[in-house]
Order: C-alpha cells, then sequence, then structure tokens
C-alpha cells in the first residue's frame, strides 16, 4: 500500500490516503512507456512538408543550348537541380506518420505511467476541485497553496467547464477528465493531481479488469 498526500478544496493538507499501487501492475514497464510515446508524438506530426522533383516544377523542357561546340557544360533543361528554381533532389516528401497503438497497449502504459508516479512520490489527492465561475487566480492560488512548483496533470472526474476555462491560461498546469487520461500526459507532467472521485473511478475501473469484467 502507498500513502498519497491529501488535500481539502482548499489545497491544505488533510493526511493520506492509502492506495494499493498493485492495481497497476508489479513493475514499470519502461520499453512499453517509450514505445507508446514515440508512437503518441509520431500521429502528432503532420508530415506536410513537400518539395517539388525536376519532374514538377514549372519550366520548359526545350534543350539549353546544343549538346557540343559552344564550350560550356552540357544541359538538358533549365529545371535540373543544379539550376536557380529548378527541382529539389531528395527533399522532403509529403507522407504520413501516423501509427497504430492497441487498447491494451495503450491501457498498460497508463498502468505503467500511474505506477511510476506513484513510486516516486508525485501524485496527490484533493477532496474536489470547483469553481462557481472561472477564475485564472483562484486556480493559481490553489497551486500555489499545494506546493506545486512544476507542471501538474489535473484529473478529474468528470469533465467540469469552470475547472477548464480557470486553468487554460496557466502554462504549468492541464486539466483532463479521467477517461481521457494517456501515458503521454502523465508523463509529461511531474505531478498529478488526482480528485477523490476520479482516484474512486480509476481503482474501480481497474478492478473490474482484474476481474475479467468489460
Amino acid at each position: 500500500m502507498a500513502d498519497i498526500p491529501l488535500f481539502t478544496q482548499d489545497g491544505k493538507s488533510a493526511g493520506t490516503v492509502a492506495v494499493d499501487e498493485n492495481v497497476f501492475g508489479d513493475k514499470v514497464r519502461k520499453k512499453l512507456l517509450h514505445q507508446v510515446v514515440v508512437i503518441h508524438q509520431a500521429n502528432q506530426r503532420e508530415g506536410n512538408a513537400h518539395t517539388k522533383t525536376r519532374g514538377e516544377v514549372e519550366g520548359s523542357t526545350k534543350k539549353m543550348w546544343p549538346q557540343k561546340h559552344t564550350g560550356m557544360a552540357r544541359m538538358g533543361t533549365k529545371r535540373s537541380p543544379i539550376w536557380r528554381k529548378g527541382g529539389v533532389v531528395f527533399g522532403p516528401r509529403r507522407r504520413e506518420y501516423r501509427m497504430i497503438i492497441t487498447d491494451s497497449m495503450r491501457r498498460a502504459a497508463l498502468d505503467s505511467a500511474l505506477l511510476g508516479k506513484i513510486k516516486d512520490k508525485q501524485v496527490s489527492v484533493i477532496e474536489g476541485v470547483s469553481f462557481e465561475k472561472p477564475g485564472t487566480k483562484k486556480m493559481a492560488a490553489l497551486m500555489k497553496t499545494i506546493g506545486f512548483k512544476r507542471s501538474v496533470l489535473l484529473a478529474l472526474s468528470k469533465y467540469d467547464k469552470n475547472v477548464l476555462l480557470s486553468s487554460r491560461n496557466l502554462q504549468t498546469l492541464s486539466v483532463r477528465p479521467v477517461q481521457e487520461l494517456n501515458a503521454y500526459d502523465v508523463l509529461t507532467h511531474k505531478d498529478l493531481l488526482v480528485t477523490r472521485e476520479a482516484l474512486a473511478s480509476l481503482l474501480a475501473s481497474r478492478a473490474r479488469v482484474a476481474g475479467g469484467k468489460p
């Protein structure tokens, strides 16, 4: 069992929460995490860089001067790569970088990322986060009261518009519903803050999977 720090909605310490980290696996699968991160980054690439070859650039195909008796090197067309505005040799071409990741890989990678965060003591639990209206200053003050000095990923039990609007101007804070958590987001943020409801939902889903239920 791991003791995770617990905070009130005001950001004050309220003891700890005991969590069985074994529900997320017996070890951190580093190779899987690396593979999933590479796939995620590849899927973000648009692959729109494109250069034209000598067969695609505009220009006449007429021979520029006779083959012989001019004193100059032979030249067939102005589209040649050695000429200004000619084609590009071995330049980037439009392509698709997308790779496929299975649901089982995605789930196992998230579990390993969460397990690693728990082992490194980078996970905290808060009773709840709610605002009557959006307020960036309130959100920043809450993060400061808790003591976060690095990037934070806040996991909610469900989508909350006011919380999202309160955090979108904070560069070091990201908000995700627990259903949208992924290994990449967990790994790229130094600390993970989970609401109590989100943690219960996360543990319940892992318990159902361990019991053989969908």
